[in-house]
């Protein structure tokens, strides 16, 4: 699935594990209580994506541009977030990241 445009896709509940989502267009998809464990999203854009109680462990986001997410209830343990975009995102723990 690495560079498939999914914007806006209902993805919940989905089971991504260890998916190859490199350089994917997920903006406004929802992947709300979707496993996304040990898959790779770098580069992805996660644009206003509802993740909300996704399973994001190991999950490779590097470069990911994940503004305006809504993150709440997320698994990020062990995610790789280095030079992510986060700007208005919603973390886990229900703040907003600025």
């Amino acid at each position: 699935l690495s560079r498939a445009n999914l914007s806006g896709a209902n993805l919940s509940d989905a089971d991504l594990t260890h998916a190859n989502l490199n350089k994917a267009n997920l903006s406004k998809a929802n992947l709300s209580g979707a496993c996304l464990d040990s898959a790779t999203l770098s580069e992805a854009n996660l644009s206003g994506a509802n993740l909300e109680e996704a399973d994001l462990g190991s999950v490779d986001l590097t470069l990911a541009d994940l503004s305006g997410a809504n993150l709440r209830d997320a698994n990020l343990i062990d995610a790789k977030l280095t030079d992510a975009i986060l700007t208005g995102a919603i973390m886990p723990d229900g703040t907003t990241h600025d």
